[in-house]
This record gives structure tokens, sequence and C-alpha cells, in this order.
């Protein structure tokens, strides 16, 4: 993040028994929300929606080094027990409302995990671009050490407009870490993971308010598993952004803050 939004790193205890820093950034006061990144994800990449609407909402970025994670943690099943081991930590037991869980692609998946066995750590659900239902995954044809290009390309097809969404520096971030030890095996791992759990038939349990935030564009999560999403949650609601493809926060920032805020103050007018 940048200077005015400074990490702090929490270790957390997932299956595996090993420790794992998160980076964790804290900023805003009001109603609680915690955003949850995907695969190739950073907290950075929802910084421009939390200057959006922290004014009014305690925003808590979580950031786990997925592509590091190694044995049982490597999973959905293994991030979702991370994520609930910092989500306990931090409110559990507190007065106040549950945190909103706002999660893209594969956070949106661990998300909806967590809204399914953990009810009383979600106080409400925002899925934008989630896995879960269908998804077009960017490791079907992974390279084993992959290359600049491959990853220009792949990392290029999450956006509506990659000639102004893509970054050099995630394109740089996702070559180190994939050609690092074990980063490539760690995504492909937890791709297949994800792919394997298909919630389709538990989709209709989960109980929190839900909003789903989708770029009309998007070919990872196509508009087709938003409508299944839609078919299954007790909630209807959807947000459609045009001229957006799988990361509505980087390309659509302000309207994703709107959404949230929007969204929020439902939630506090239903107490």
């Amino acid at each position: 993040m940048s200077e005015d939004l400074p990490p702090r790193q929490v270790p957390l205890v997932g299956p595996s028994g090993q420790e794992t820093i998160a980076r964790v950034v804290d900023v805003g006061e009001g109603r609680p929300i915690v955003f949850l990144h995907g695969l190739v994800g950073l907290n950075d990449h929802w910084e421009n929606v939390v200057r959006g609407c922290s004014h009014r909402l305690r925003t808590t970025l979580l950031e786990i080094p997925l592509l590091a994670l190694r044995g049982d943690d490597c999973s959905i099943q293994g991030v979702e027990a991370l994520t609930c081991r910092f989500l306990e930590g931090r409110f559990g037991g507190r007065p106040g409302p549950a945190p909103i869980l706002v999660g893209n692609s594969f956070g949106g998946h661990v998300a909806l995990r967590i809204a399914l066995s953990r009810p009383d750590l979600v106080g409400g659900l925002v899925l934008a671009g989630a896995s879960g239902l269908i998804e077009k995954s960017m490791v079907a044809d992974v390279q084993r050490r992959p290359s600049r290009e491959w990853l220009r390309r792949k990392i290029g097809e999450l956006f509506f407009d990659p000639a102004t969404h893509l970054s050099e520096a995630d394109i740089e971030r996702a070559f180190r870490d994939l050609n690092g030890p074990g980063g490539a095996r760690a995504m492909v791992k937890l791709s297949r993971s994800a792919r394997r759990n298909h919630l389709g038939t538990r989709i209709p349990e989960i109980q929190a308010a839900t909003l789903r935030i989708w770029g009309r564009h998007d070919i990872g999560t196509p508009p087709e598993a938003a409508a299944q999403f839609m078919s299954l949650l007790r909630d209807p609601r959807i947000v459609w952004f045009d001229e957006c493809g799988h990361a509505p926060m980087i390309e659509k920032p302000d309207l994703f803050a709107k959404a949230l805020l929007d969204f929020a103050a439902e939630l506090d007018r239903r107490g």
C-alpha cells in the first residue's frame, strides 16, 4: 500500500500448523468491512475503493501470501481456515455487527465458505467476480516457469481495458512469485482446489445479506456466473459495471465504493 496506508504484520496459523504472516491495513471508522483478494491479488488493488468509503466504514484489508502457502494451508479450505483465524482474533466476541466480507474472485469464494461455516463472523457479503460456481481458470495453460509474456496476456484478460489498468509492477511481482520456489505449483494447487469445491448445492443455505458486483465483460467468472448466484442466493441484489472485467475494484473503484456505502447504509437501516 502507499505510505499513508501502512500495513502491519499479523501471524496466522492454519491447518498445516505453520505460521503464515499476513499483511493487514486498517483505515477509517464505522461499520467494519474486510477485503479479501484473489489468487494474484494484493491489498493495493483495493486502495482506491478504500479511499472512497473509509470515511464511513472501518475498512480492513487482509493480504495472505497465497503463493507462499504449503501443505494443507495451500487449498481453498486452508485459506478459509487462515481467514477465519484472523476474523476470530479481530472481531470474535466483540460488541457490534460482524464485518461485511468483500471478496474478489478466489477471495469471494473464501467469503462464501465462511458465510456457510461461520455465519457468526459475517455481517454481510459482497461478491465481486467470485468463484465457486463458474470460473475460467487462469492456470489452464500455466507454464512451469511462467514468462512475462504469458503473465502479461493472462493478467491482461482480467480487464476490459488492459491498456489502462494492466500494471507492469503487477507483472513483475507475479513473475517473481511464480518463478520462485513452489510458486507456480501453489497457484495450480489453489486453483484446482477451488474448482473442485463447487458450491451450487450449498449456496441457498447462506443467510447473510449479499450484494453482487459484476463486470459485464468479466471472462474469468462471466455474467452467467452472476446469474447463477442470483438464482441460488436468497438475496437477489446485483450491481453491473459496464466496460469492466474481472477486477471491478481496479477498473471502477469509485462506483465500487458507492455500492459498498449504499449496501452498508441499508444494513444499518435494518438494524
